[in-house]
This record gives structure tokens, sequence and C-alpha cells, in this order.
């Protein structure tokens, strides 16, 4: 029999909280982190509205209990306070006989740090020797380091199905016998490049984003990490950790169609969600809940919302995209999504669809407008979509 995976530790930060009880707390009262750009200087700060952590890059050192110092990263600090909060819960610490490997997902890496040069680059040639945080692995490397987790260490840059991808890559690690737990998920900080590529694709709405509304306009990127740490049957039964759920199902397909957009008919999308349920053994009847990839661009939801018919046929379990809460955090969103998912099946909650009115033409289903509270919530579904058509979906299960 494979070893079965349940999920004994979460770490988040996010533009409506700083760990994993005040995001709940945030999302219970439906209030959202999406506002005016504080904390990158970009001329864009007065156009498009984000989810950004409300943290100066000091404060960021202080809440992940190290010195500032050079050296790292805005995305190095949200990894560490995150990845720091699931590693504590889960107690990884102890019991250094287990397997423990770190698997952490960026695409933007430290941006942040290359840009304070930049113009320094254009008019003196010069170099900076703190540009070597630049590196996508170096937040990995730093999260690696403070926690000392050292048996299998590595990074993983698929766009925005990063952090879906790396607990996919957990899990299986843990089910061929490689790693007993894994620590594992995604980070990613705004910066002005960050900003300026969306921006150049045209797919960012300069309002408040609406998720599979007819009249949807783009996306509001956000920023911030999240981590859960991943369990063999076997080594909780030696750690004696609580499981808080487990993960049962997951798929990845890559598409290709197009290097930013996804198929219309979200071929890419269908296959994930298949191939997920396939590894769960379940049927779509069991699914309660779709945490949607939905960024509200044109492209994706309709590509989603027809995978998700072309899935589950008339019976299409409640929907709702939380990103209008948290800003689309790209390479994050996939284990940020993940936590969101998991408080469903913990709290029997599902959470709304904000600034949803209107159903998309050519959809049969409407995404849940309100907070439900007090229903059953047993399995779970969350979708990470990524440029190039990776696609990751994931299933957790009460």
């Amino acid at each position: 029999m494979p070893q079965r995976i349940f999920i004994t530790g979460l770490g988040l930060i996010s533009c409506i909280g700083d760990n994993v009880q005040e995001n709940l707390t945030a999302l219970l009262s439906t209030r959202h982190g999406i506002g005016r750009l504080q904390h990158v200087d970009t001329l864009l700060k007065d156009e498009i509205p984000a989810g950004e952590v409300p943290h100066t890059h000091e404060e960021l050192f202080t809440l992940a209990g190290i010195p500032c110092q050079e050296g790292y990263s805005r995305n190095a600090l949200l990894g560490l306070i995150a990845a720091a909060e699931a590693h504590q819960q889960a107690r990884l610490n102890h019991h250094s006989e287990l397997r423990t490997g770190l698997i952490s997902a960026t695409t933007v890496g430290g941006m942040d740090q290359c840009e304070k040069y930049y113009n320094d680059f254009l008019t003196n040639d010069t170099r900076n020797i703190y540009i070597d945080a630049y590196d996508c692995a170096d937040s990995t490397e730093k999260i690696a380091a403070h926690l000392k987790v050292g048996d299998f260490v590595t990074t993983l840059s698929t766009a925005c199905s990063s952090a879906a991808n790396a607990l996919m890559l957990g899990a299986r690690m843990i089910r061929t016998g490689r790693l007993d737990r894994v620590l594992a998920g995604g980070c990613e900080s705004l910066t002005k490049f960050h900003l300026n590529g969306f921006n150049a694709l045209k797919i960012l709405d300069k309002k408040h984003c609406k998720p599979f509304d007819e009249h949807r306009a783009g996306i509001n990127l956000g920023e911030g990490a999240a981590y859960l740490v991943l369990e063999s049957e076997d080594s909780v039964a030696i750690t004696g950790n609580k499981a808080i759920c487990e993960l049962i199902g997951w798929g990845n397909a890559c598409e290709a169609f197009h290097q930013t957009a996804s198929s219309p008919d979200g071929v890419g999308a269908f296959l994930a969600m298949k191939e997920a349920l396939k590894v769960s053994g379940l049927e779509p009847a069991a699914i309660d809940y779709i945490n949607a990839h939905g960024t509200g661009t044109d492209n994706n939801d309709i590509a989603e919302g027809n995978a998700i018919e072309r899935l589950f046929g008339d019976n299409v379990p409640m929907v709702s995209s939380t990103k209008p809460f948290t800003g689309h955090t790209t390479s994050a969103a996939g284990s940020m999504e993940s936590i969101l998912s998991i408080m469903c099946l913990q709290h029997n909650v599902v959470w709304p669809n904000l600034n949803f009115s209107e159903r998309i033409t050519g959809l049969s289903f409407s995404p849940v407008e309100k907070l439900l509270t007090g229903i059953p919530v047993n399995i779970v579904m969350t979708n990470s979509f990524g440029f190039g058509g990776n696609d990751t979906s994931l299933i957790f299960r009460k």
C-alpha cells in the first residue's frame, strides 16, 4: 500500500495577515487586502492596485526573527516567515532520523535586489555583491539554512503553478520512499519588473478584480508566502503530529498552447483536474468545493470554466476564487490557496468570490457570492495554472 500523505504544518503571510490565524480572521470577516502600493517605488503605484504585505523590509526582518543585514530579498524574508510557522507547528526540529526535504517555489526571486542597482549599472557599469541574492534559489537556500533542513533542497519555477508543483513533487517523493516529510510551498514578492511585465501584457485590472464575472478586466497582483508540511503515514506515527488533513490527489498537464495564455477550451486545466481525481481514486461528484485559479482575466476564467464544465457536467460543485482577497501571488498562489482551501475543511466554510455580479456568457455556473458557514466540506480541489499552459490541481480531504 502506498504511504498516505498528511498535512501537519501550515505557515502563511499575505496582504491580509502575518500568519495563518490572521488570514483566517480576515477571510471570515470578508476583509480583502487590495489597495495602493506603499513599498514598491513604481510609477504604477497610483494606477494599479495590488495585494501588498503591509510591512517595510526592516519590519519583515523583525517578523522573521533575524537581524537586519544585506543580501536578503523581500522574497526570502516572506518565505522565512511562512516556512518557520509551518516548521514550528510540525516540530521539524525533532526526529532528525527522519529524512526531511525543502521544496520551495518562486519566479520573482530577488529582483528587488537587482532593481536597487539598475540605474547604477546603466551609468557606472558597476556590480554590487548583494546581487547574489537575485537568484531564485537564494531564498530557498536561506530558508533551508535558517531552519536546518538539508536532506533534500530544491527550487521550482513554473510560473503560477510553481508552489502547487512543489507540493506535488513533495507528495511524489514521499510516495516513492525518497523522503519522510517535506516542507513545501512558495514565496513571491512584488517588484517593478513583476508589475511592469504583467502591465505590458495588458492583463492588470485598474480596479478591484472580479474573477468569473462577465465584466472582468484582469488581475490584481499580490505577494506573500505559504508553506505546508507533508508527512508520510509512518512519519506521523513517529512524530505524533496531529494530521490537519490529507493530500490525496495531484495532477499536472502542460498544454503549451501559448506562452502566456490558456487554450480557450481549457484542455490543460481539464487534464490536470482529471489526473488529480484519478490519483485520488475519486469520482467528480466527491468534490465539495473548488478553489479556482480564477485570475479575473478574460482568457483564464472562460478556459477554466469550460474545463470545469467538461469534467463535472451538470453537477459543478461550489466554486470561487480567493484572489480578490489576496491578489494573485503568482508562484506562491498554489500553496497559499491550498492553505485557504484547507481552512474550508477545518471550519466548514466556503469563501466568497468577491465582486461577482454577472455570470460569464457561455458558462452554466456562477461562483459562490457570499461567505458560507456551517456547511459540510469534506473534500476540496484547488487549481493553479501557469504561463505556458503548465496546469496543476491538488485535492485535500478532511
